[in-house]
């Protein structure tokens, strides 16, 4: 009798943490009326939608699946709206009735779900294949990094300079899917250079009456020996690897570095013969 008492006792401690454990939703009110029409639009179509009382009613297309949904009320008392999408995102709300109504819209972002009626399960296989492959992909950006920088190969002479800062593109090489850009900065002043960030974008010559520039940015997959600081009279070497891509002829790569707390700013243009012919 005693087991008994104590492994219930244990039962009802599991349960009461687990009940505390669990993420509380305070979810958002909706008002309606019997007047005008409330839209719901949601990030996916909605499969299935749902309110607890009969005063409440909301449409949808059950046909052909769509993004928004109609609320319509009557007086009485306040009930729930629930709502699936179609790839399963849950949405909950208070609904209540309300003569005037101020908002007739509603936007409903991913981040308000509260949940999804089926659990995501990881396969654990799957994510540890996952992680084994990014690191090894790491590991030979890094070595292939470090086998270029002690190279001595180089594609031609792509450098600008400013007020004693000079910055170079030694080297652009193509592996298996990447580009592999080998970058200088030798600071010839009498001042440290603390770098703020180093960009690349792609600029893009538009056409027509009004010319303009229109650039976009490009992300590396990874920084190999990125200093923070150039001491005065001191000259740093590192790689920046991103996607393989190629430029068309009114198209070429902007290479922006940009000094934290001063005004050393360079931009280094590239053509793109030096990205469509990497070595």
């Amino acid at each position: 009798m005693k087991t008994y008492i104590i492994s219930a006792a244990l039962i009802v401690c599991f349960a009461c943490a687990k009940a505390n454990a669990q993420t509380t939703h305070v979810l958002d009110t909706i008002y309606a009326n019997d007047t005008k029409n409330v839209a719901l639009f949601f990030p996916e179509p909605i499969r299935q939608g749902i309110t607890g009382s009969d005063n409440f009613v909301f449409t949808y297309n059950r046909e052909k699946e769509q993004y928004f949904g109609l609320l319509q009320a009557t007086p009485g008392r306040e009930s729930n709206l629930l709502v699936i999408n179609r790839n399963g995102l849950v949405f909950s709300y208070i609904i209540r009735y309300k003569k005037q109504l101020s908002k007739l819209n509603y936007f409903i972002p991913v981040s308000t779900s509260i949940g999804n009626e089926k659990p995501i399960v990881i396969d654990s296989i799957q994510a540890k294949s996952s992680e084994k492959s990014i690191a090894n992909r790491m590991r030979y950006y890094r070595k292939f990094c470090s086998y270029l920088l002690n190279s001595n190969q180089r594609i031609g002479s792509i450098k600008k300079r400013s007020q004693d800062i000079v910055l170079r593109v030694e080297n652009i090489v193509f592996d298996k899917e990447e580009l592999y850009f080998v970058i200088q900065v030798k600071n010839n002043s009498t001042l440290d250079y603390d770098l703020n960030f180093l960009n690349l974008s792609i600029e893009t010559r538009q056409k027509g009456k009004k010319k303009s520039l229109q650039r976009l940015d490009q992300k590396p997959i990874y920084k190999h020996q990125l200093p923070s600081k150039i001491a005065e009279g001191e000259m740093m070497r590192f790689v920046y690897v991103l996607p393989k891509f190629s430029l068309a002829n009114d198209r070429r790569v902007l290479l922006e570095v940009n000094e934290k707390d001063g005004e050393r700013n360079i931009i280094l243009k590239i053509s793109h013969s030096f990205i469509n012919n990497p070595n």
